[in-house]
């Protein structure tokens, strides 16, 4: 699966999900914009480089997630129904089987938030306010996680930051080094 992040505007990004003999899912515009990091590429960077793969983007290349297909938008609304509902379907089972087990989107979140805040931090940022800072201290797994992300968070901002507006980063699932759409080994050069 390939997800690409998209600035379509000053400020503005999508974010397409293609996944092998299906049709391209895209969310635009995408939550969370920043003109730093966007919310959804440090959840992105959080579950592939932690290896949660029952999060936004694992459930995504599972057939599940909220992304919506490109292709229905000239579809009957008969058929852009029937496809939503066998998507709920699936995202229903999806986050049942986390919610019985491993609790992949709830760490996601969590350590999103956490990420992003000390991220922010180390760049001399204010945190959003909307995004508090946790009430609990982390574990020493947790804070070991948190370096990791951190770290690349650091790369693909400046990344991102380099982006003119129909610029993008792409990724295949669960890989946090960016590569130009179309080529496995290649980073992304805008």
């Amino acid at each position: 699966m390939d997800v690409i992040f998209r600035r379509t505007g000053e400020r503005r990004y999508a974010v397409v999900v293609e996944a092998a003999g299906k049709q391209p899912q895209v969310m635009d515009p995408a939550p969370g914009f920043d003109d730093h990091i966007p919310h959804d590429l440090v959840h992105y960077v959080v579950e592939a480089e932690l290896g949660l793969t029952s999060g936004v983007f694992g459930r995504a290349a599972s057939g599940g997630g909220t992304f919506i297909s490109a292709a229905l938008g000239g579809s009957s609304p008969r058929e852009r129904a029937r496809e939503r509902r066998k998507q709920l379907r699936r995202e229903t089972s999806l986050r049942n089987a986390d919610e019985g087990g491993q609790h992949d989107m709830v760490t996601s979140e969590r350590l999103a938030g956490v990420c992003d805040l000390i991220w922010r931090r180390r760049q001399g940022q204010r945190p959003d306010a909307s995004r508090p800072a946790p009430r609990e201290s982390l574990s020493g797994e947790d804070a070991r996680r948190v370096d990791r992300v951190v770290v690349r968070l650091e790369e693909l901002a400046r990344l991102w930051n380099q982006l003119p507006v129909g610029g993008e980063l792409a990724f295949t699932w669960p890989s946090v080094v960016p590569r130009a759409p179309g080529r496995q080994d290649e980073r992304r050069v805008v």
